[in-house]
């Protein structure tokens, strides 16, 4: 009995079948997606623009608090403790203080009467690094790559100076979320 070979598979066929193995092409890795981004907001400070960022992942979450007087003796209460507090953003048209804290602190944090802490989803507008001053959101303690704002230390301090207004009425309407 004589067997006929099978055709030989075309340059096309081969291709496609090396295409099929590897997976949908359309779907980056998760983590190549997130390096991309880390990667673009870095080019965006390296350039010294305002730069938007995805809370929590694993630069920093956000606690919100009131600007005023009571809040810069936090700040000062903070560089006692930190020996130089570490990245605060003040932003004068909202009244509030964003104080750059440690990735996930959202998940731990316990409702407190005076602040609120914000991670994923949510986004903050860093200012350029070189915005010391207002017109706009402006660093109050610049950001250092060597730290953030330690939540325990903060808790405490906020609230035994007890910042007012406090932000949650104001951010769950910006936020949309009933408080």
């Amino acid at each position: 009995m004589i067997a006929t070979a099978a055709p030989a598979p075309t340059i096309a066929t081969m291709m496609q079948d090396l295409v099929d193995s590897v997976g949908p092409v359309h779907e980056p890795a998760a983590d190549m997606a997130d390096l991309a981004e880390v990667i673009r907001t870095l080019r965006a400070v390296e350039a010294r623009r305002d730069t938007r960022v995805r809370l929590g992942g694993n630069l920093f979450d956000v606690v919100i608090t009131s600007s005023g007087m009571q809040p810069h003796s936090t700040v000062a209460l903070m560089d006692e403790i930190q020996g130089g507090c570490g990245p605060v953003i003040e932003d004068p048209a909202s009244g509030w203080l964003y104080w750059l804290v440690p990735p996930r602190s959202s998940s731990v944090w316990e409702p407190h009467s005076h602040a609120v802490c914000l991670g994923a989803p949510h986004t903050i507008t860093l200012p350029s690094l070189n915005r010391a001053t207002p017109p706009g959101p402006y660093w109050l303690r610049p950001s250092a790559s060597d730290r953030l704002v330690p939540t325990g230390p903060l808790r405490e301090v906020l609230a035994q100076l007890r910042p007012e207004p406090t932000p949650h009425t104001a951010l769950a309407a910006q936020l949309g979320i009933t408080p």
